[in-house]
């Protein structure tokens, strides 16, 4: 099964990875190739290895076996013979790369929504704090929060802290945007103006994977769809195909079942 675009050179390669907890295995030889501007949604029931999936893209999860390159550079492990891990800075460095949004939106409550964004622009990037808070305002506006600089995460709302998050990720300018279930701790109302943001960043040609249950969201936006059923890639294609009604793949027929009522 073919899990690449041939379009272009990938900008994320993996390779055979695999990864258990204990004796649960939850990745088995995962591969899938990303190309740079491709949006490539991953859906599948809970428990087929989405989010360590993508944990594991970000080393926030080790992998057990098999590689993971970004634009040719192993994540996780030195580049070499021997399977050696990279030091912390290393790894600080290459998750840099890797924007990562969560399903928890894990804004730190003390700092403003541009003390958020700011944080890693200066530790990580080494911006002076003018520039940093000059980026902060830029993206703020981007994800239409100009408003909200100076306020704190517990005076925004679901969706407005979702969106700091996301600006927070893509100010650091990564290769790759991780997106994991960005709307599911939202209230319906609120999940709309999310997914804008990301329609928005789709459109200026942000490579991104990401996981979610907004099926007609994945139909709309996404190059690739990816189907994961028991820690592997049961199916991939462009929606229409993945999506189709007629598929012959029984998982993800009845996995697709579930969704059907909402006319995606």
């Amino acid at each position: 099964m073919a899990t690449g675009s041939s379009n272009s050179p990938a900008l994320l390669d993996i390779a055979e990875v695999s990864k258990s907890f204990g004796a649960v295995e939850v990745l088995r030889s995962v591969s899938l190739t990303v190309s740079k501007g491709e949006v490539v949604t991953i859906i599948g029931p809970s428990g087929s290895g989405k989010t360590t999936l993508l944990r594991c893209v970000n080393f926030l999860e080790s992998y057990d076996s098999g590689s993971i390159r970004i634009d040719g550079k192993e994540v996780g492990f030195r580049d070499g013979g021997a399977r050696q891990k990279r030091s912390e800075r290393d790894l600080a460095a290459m998750r840099a790369e890797t924007g990562m949004v969560f399903q928890s939106f894990n804004l730190f409550p003390h700092l403003t929504a541009a003390g958020n964004i700011m944080l890693g622009l200066t530790k990580v990037r080494g911006k002076s704090k003018a520039e940093a808070r000059s980026i902060a305002e830029h993206w703020l506006g981007r994800v239409g929060l100009a408003h909200k600089a100076d306020s704190l995460p517990a005076e925004l709302s679901g969706g407005q802290q979702q969106r700091v998050g996301i600006a927070r990720a893509v100010a650091m300018e990564p290769k790759i945007l991780l997106l994991d279930e960005i709307t599911s701790a939202l209230d319906p109302e609120l999940v709309g103006e999310v997914l804008a943001v990301v329609r928005s960043l789709a459109e200026d040609g942000m490579t991104m994977v990401m996981v979610t249950h907004e099926m007609a969201f994945a139909r709309d936006a996404s190059s690739r769809i990816v189907f994961m059923a028991d820690g592997g890639v049961s199916a991939v294609g462009p929606p229409k195909d993945v999506l189709a009604a007629e598929t012959t793949n029984e998982r993800l027929r009845t996995f697709l079942a579930r969704f059907r009522a909402s006319h995606f």
